[in-house]
């Protein structure tokens, strides 16, 4: 569970229902159902004609996965490094088929991992395997922010079928307001609640769900072009310690990683 993510949205609903318990004594003033169902069934209609229903249902599910912690966190990065160095000695002591093994077990747990093993082990050079992967890196990325574009476009959506039911709750209101004009302030906040919920629903759900993913699948397309380039140092047969080096300088100094540190660990 990403807590601070769930205290993060939690806080926000907390602070705008304190503040209107704040301002009125009259609650249910705020809810409003047509206005929500105007809101809520627009937007995603709107998406629904807008994308296609596989992408559309993706993003849905993938707001409920920002609530869970991102698999790739600092220390993998680290480790990632760690991983390349060990697969170096590996080559230096009985060559590139010595990765043969690393191989078979990543298959089911890393694709993106074991098709960069594969590409050393055939034999491409480091350019061909920097270029290969860097297309898988970029396709890979662009396929994965698709949701991230669908919940953007929803939150530019919401604030204008928000409108569109501010409007409805205002014709009502006009229609019945030369009856009994004692209803024209009531109905002009109800009207209003349509708005509401547009910029609400927005703002606090579909926008910051958005920049999550899209943060998201940032890292991991970094994670990725830092192993790529790893494995291309590897098919270069470089050392293990120009390995380190060329690796480390993608990270920030704190997440280094460092072979001296490691063979005293292991001495």
């Amino acid at each position: 569970m990403s807590f601070p993510t769930l205290i993060g949205f939690l806080l926000g609903i907390g602070l705008f229902i304190f503040s209107i318990l704040l301002s009125t004594d009259n609650y249910m003033i705020f809810l409003h159902l047509a206005g929500f169902i105007m809101v809520i069934g627009g937007t995603t209609a709107a998406t629904f004609v807008a994308f296609e229903p596989r992408y559309v249902l993706q993003a849905m599910r993938i707001t409920f996965s920002i609530f869970f912690t991102h698999k790739i966190g600092r220390s993998v990065l680290t480790n990632e490094v760690g991983r390349m160095i060990r697969w170096g000695y590996m080559v230096q002591k009985a060559g590139l088929p010595a990765l043969e093994a690393d191989a078979k077990v990543l298959r089911k747990q890393d694709s993106f991992l074991a098709f960069g093993i594969d590409l050393v082990i055939s034999g491409y050079t480091g350019q061909e395997v920097r270029e290969i992967l860097s297309n898988t890196v970029e396709t890979t990325f662009h396929r994965h922010v698709v949701p991230a574009d669908i919940l953007r476009q929803m939150a530019n959506n919401a604030p204008a079928f928000g409108m569109i039911a501010t409007l409805v709750g205002l014709v009502v209101m006009l229609d019945k307001m030369g009856s009994d004009p004692s209803k024209v302030g009531p109905g002009m906040a109800v009207g209003l609640m349509g708005t509401l919920y547009g910029v609400t629903f927005a703002r606090i759900i579909l926008m910051p769900t958005a920049s999550k993913v899209q943060q998201r699948e940032e890292i991991v397309r970094f994670r990725q072009y830092l192993v790529a380039e790893g494995l291309a140092l590897l098919a270069e047969r470089r050392s293990p310690r120009y390995i380190q080096d060329k690796m480390n300088s993608f990270l920030d100094p704190a997440l280094h990683f460092d072979i001296d540190r490691m063979l005293r660990n292991k001495g």
